[in-house]
């Protein structure tokens, strides 16, 4: 099959990949090898390998694809993930999360208690899923708001903006590590975090001024209902309920260490080594080495609170939570060799000139479709790449720098927006205590007006940059 039939049945494999996971619950996972499969046998896959005289396949079947597809995807990012998880994990069990977030009220102070507890959603989501993250920093929140006398909501609005903007543009959260491993930069992570971080300040931005301006607006039962002596209570119950926290140091250091090691590695890269010393930090500034040493440092984090012992129950936690991300990922990256198996890059590239002037909007769109529909900001990021990925050079994406943007203006895609099909539009909601009228007001709203000024901001440094 081939030119507009081609395109035609591509458009029926998205939207019946967006009906099965969002309104037939079929797990994202078989969702994705179920539509590979599909489209590559209406799209002229082979069904077996074609090998030539000497041997050698010339043209994979399509379980030959599907296999490799998986296997390269899984080898190219998996232990980033893992390791990156741990470290989050760690950071949660250990009390590092909560301290860092108290440390950074001791350098902002109470005073502008809005932009403080919007800053410690952002550090804190840099290794913690936003969810948890939410959950961790709630009470903060509240003991915040009552001290200062701070709107709840728009607390709640600046925390929840925070955690979500980290947790899509920096890694090591799943998201952006799966993006920029099916773009073909898993070896450039330290560009994506600084891309990321050039990205979320004018999204922080723009997120805190709604924040202030919504939270004028609604009124919680929680500000009426919670007296601040019971909210000081449950923070202190909190950082009790941690018999030992770590130091401000060693809680810092599992994030910074990985980004330190991974920028001495591009530097020396950069500048050619010639002796063991230049091929030692280039070694430990690989992604998955530098997150392996900054899981050695986390480790650190139980032995100071003497929780060492329940390393082995933290790591089966971890793996239970990432595995079911390494796979959808993977299955996405399968969705990716398929669709680069047929003709339908070809007939783009043949047909592009209206893609093209689309540029760095396109995966924007797709990711924002995905995200809408289906409501898993890590799915909607896996998926989007590994469709996105055989179309660069169609959309002139081609530079690191410009596939670097494109994992950006994906992650962009993901924030649009967060509703009634998002755990986080709930775990926001019911921690404050927010009607569902309310938070479609409050964090749909800023959600969209996040993703519009990420994408603004990744247009503008497409035209700096690029």
């Amino acid at each position: 099959m081939t030119g507009l039939p081609l395109m035609a049945a591509f458009a029926v494999a998205i939207a019946v990949l967006i009906l099965m996971i969002s309104a037939l619950k079929v797990h994202p996972f078989l969702s994705l090898l179920a539509v590979s499969l599909a489209f590559g046998l209406v799209g002229g896959v082979p069904l077996l390998d074609a090998v030539g005289p000497d041997g050698e396949v010339e043209t994979p079947g399509i379980a030959t694809l599907i296999g490799e597809g998986f296997a390269e995807t899984f080898a190219s990012f998996g232990l980033v993930i893992i390791f990156g998880t741990l470290i989050g994990l760690l950071l949660e069990k250990t009390g590092a999360a909560f301290q860092l977030a108290d440390a950074l009220v001791r350098v902002i102070g109470t005073r502008h208690p809005v932009l403080a507890i919007q800053l410690m959603g952002w550090v804190v989501s840099i290794p913690v899923f936003s969810d948890s993250g939410y959950v961790i920093l709630n009470p903060v929140r509240r003991a915040l708001a009552q001290r200062t006398g701070a709107s709840p909501v728009a607390m709640a609005i600046a925390l929840s903006a925070g955690l979500f903007t980290s947790h899509v543009f920096i890694p090591p959260t799943p998201g952006p590590i799966a993006a920029a491993a099916n773009l073909g930069l898993e070896d450039s992570l330290l560009l994506i975090i600084g891309l990321g971080t050039l990205v979320s300040a004018p999204v922080l931005a723009v997120a805190y001024a709604y924040a202030v301006y919504i939270g004028g607006k609604i009124t919680t039962a929680e500000s009426e209902a919670v007296p601040g002596a019971d909210v000081e209570a449950a923070y202190e119950e909190l950082r009790t309920s941690y018999e030992r926290l770590p130091s401000t140091a060693l809680s810092i250091a599992p994030i910074l260490a990985p980004i330190a090691l991974m920028a001495a590695g591009s530097i020396a890269t950069a500048v050619g080594y010639e002796d063991g010393a230049g091929e030692f930090v280039v070694f430990v500034g690989t992604p998955t080495i530098s997150l392996a040493i900054g899981v050695a440092l986390a480790f650190g984090l139980l032995v100071q609170t003497r929780m060492a012992g329940r390393f082995y129950g933290f790591t089966e936690e971890g793996l239970r939570i990432v595995g079911p991300i390494l796979l959808i990922t993977a299955a996405g990256g399968v969705l990716g060799r398929v669709i680069a198996a047929t003709d339908v890059v070809d007939f783009i590239a043949d047909n592009a000139t209206q893609l093209s002037h689309l540029g760095l909007f396109f995966p924007f769109l797709v990711t924002a479709m995905f995200k809408t529909a289906q409501g898993s900001t890590t799915v909607a990021m896996a998926t989007t790449s590994s469709i996105v990925a055989p179309l660069l050079p169609v959309l002139g994406l081609e530079t690191p720098v410009q596939v670097g943007l494109a994992v950006m203006s994906i992650a962009a895609g993901s924030l649009v927006v967060s509703h009634a099909n998002d755990s986080h539009f709930w775990v926001v909601a019911n921690l404050s205590r927010l009607s569902a009228q309310q938070s479609y007001r409050s964090q749909t709203v800023v959600t969209a007006l996040m993703g519009a000024t990420a994408m603004l901001t990744i247009w503008v440094l497409g035209l700096i940059l690029v």
